[in-house]
């Protein structure tokens, strides 16, 4: 074993996984260790944010820290080195790897005895392989002194049907640069750089070649193109002028304006919206329903023991309410598939709750609410509000959602049109629940009253089905005992 490889084993390098599906970079937030610590397998080194998460990051070896490659607030790409660990500290002191990466042997061998170079590392791939077509040197003539290159290239010249060039003068002392002569007979060039010439109208003559071995180049033909600079004109002398002071009151925007870079949760919400936006024709309707009886179940359940425990409320109910009318219309659980140019009908359904964040809007789902009790969906919502306010949400609970509800209402919005979640066919927005003056059997009486919207995907949903969903909610919500008879 070389010193080079027990070095790198001894100096273990972690790199930023990917914690998600096909994320390529991530933040790091928080460092839980220093240089100097110990640390144990399994142990949590530090916080990232993806662009789905806030996720917590467990180092899999044992031993000291031996370095931080990045500080916090920092973005890393995927696979980049964040952090190195001494594994066996006790060994005494050696030489840690290099930033860079792995580990590198002390000395570099010689040309002679080295390796021909591989392929450059890339992102994908292995890169381009170094090319194995060599160029054969020419055999002298017996007989026949070698040439000079001078001499081969004035032969060679003549050969081309062109004057060859002046012979090269012995080195004098280094003198001022001056600009290249032109040649007398044809210039050389090559045929893209010939018609650029014939394109803008110069005679290759007169241009000035830079190029290797006197070869005009494109950049020579642009700088013969260019209009000659105009003779200089002496400067006027400044005439002194009166100061004239800004208008009061008048502030200079930008000192009154922050910029903040879009990164994280915030860049994912922002590029899924504009996805959706633009790919899904979007559908909203909209329905006000009486759910007085509703709320009043909602202060029964509060008292019943199969709910002790449980955080009950409204939103409860109108995903139970939602999870039912889509039993009775299966067909609007879908998905379309535009490279297939196929409808992917779901036997599941994972119910996406919109949660609002200090990191941005996520929307967690809840796997198979379908099939879920009440007291089930009950906990499984309180997990998730939960874990979503603590910034702990796994990009796994963000993935494979299927239809979404966005509570506007704790924010005292009557409604408003959301827009879906990319890959989802609806999305229904539960307003703020308020007391206003309904009829109700035959009285005009002050009742509880929310309005629901529902934007859908009008490729998969049409009018009439996105209708009745809406409706069979609206219908559940103002007569609670429906989630029995339907359900």
């Amino acid at each position: 074993m070389t010193a080079g490889t027990a070095n790198a084993q001894r100096f273990r390098e972690f790199k930023m996984p990917d914690v998600g599906e096909g994320l390529t970079e991530a933040e790091i937030l928080k460092w839980y260790v220093q240089a100097g610590d110990t640390v144990t397998d399994g142990q949590v080194v530090c916080e990232v944010e993806t662009a789905k998460a806030a996720v917590e990051l467990p180092i899999p070896y044992d031993g000291v820290v031996h370095e931080l490659r990045f500080g916090e607030g920092v973005t890393v790409d995927v696979g980049t080195v964040i952090i190195s660990v001494d594994t066996d500290p006790g060994a005494g002191p050696t030489q840690a790897p290099a930033a860079g990466g792995a580990a590198q042997a002390a000395a570099a061998p010689d040309e002679e005895d080295a390796e021909p170079q591989g392929r450059q590392a890339v992102l994908v791939g292995y890169g381009a392989a170094p090319s194995s077509t060599k160029r054969r040197a020419r055999k002298p003539q017996p007989g026949v002194p070698a040439q000079p290159a001078a001499a081969t290239a004035g032969l060679q010249a003549e050969l081309n049907g062109r004057s060859a060039p002046a012979p090269l003068a012995a080195p004098v002392a280094p003198a001022a640069p001056a600009a290249p002569a032109v040649s007398a007979g044809r210039p050389l060039a090559k045929p893209p750089v010939r018609k650029l010439a014939k394109d803008l109208g110069i005679d290759l003559a007169t241009v000035a070649p830079t190029g290797p071995d006197g070869i005009i180049t494109r950049e020579d033909v642009h700088a013969a193109a260019a209009p000659a600079p105009a003779p200089a004109v002496p400067a006027e002398v400044p005439v002194p002028t009166a100061v004239v002071p800004a208008e009061p009151g008048i502030v200079d925007a930008a000192a009154r304006e922050r910029r903040v870079p879009v990164k994280g949760v915030r860049k994912a919400t922002a590029q899924a919206m504009v996805t959706s936006a633009f790919t899904a024709p979007h559908v909203t309707e909209f329905i006000t329903v009486d759910v007085t009886r509703t709320m009043k179940l909602v202060q029964e359940l509060k008292q019943d023991p199969d709910m002790a425990g449980l955080r009950v409320n409204p939103l409860l109910l109108v995903a139970k309410a939602f999870l039912v009318a889509i039993k009775r219309h299966p067909e609007v659980n879908a998905s379309w598939d535009e490279a297939n140019q196929e409808i992917v009908y779901k036997d599941y359904v994972n119910l996406g709750i919109a949660a609002a964040t200090p990191r941005g809007l996520i929307v967690p789902n809840i796997k198979d609410a379908g099939v879920k009790t009440l007291p089930q969906l009950a906990a499984e919502l309180g997990d998730l509000v939960a874990t979503a306010r603590e910034g702990k949400t796994s990009p796994a609970a963000m993935t494979g959602g299927t239809v979404t509800i966005t509570n506007v209402g704790v924010f005292g919005v009557d409604t408003g049109t959301p827009i879906l979640n990319p890959g989802e066919s609806a999305i229904l927005a539960f307003g703020a629940v308020k007391l206003q003056p309904w009829v109700h059997k035959g009285k005009v009486t002050a009742r509880q009253v929310t309005t629901l919207a529902l934007s859908f995907d009008h490729r998969l949903i049409d009018g009439e089905l996105g209708s009745k969903l809406l409706a069979d909610v609206a219908a559940v919500l103002e007569r609670p005992k429906r989630l029995i008879t339907w359900g």
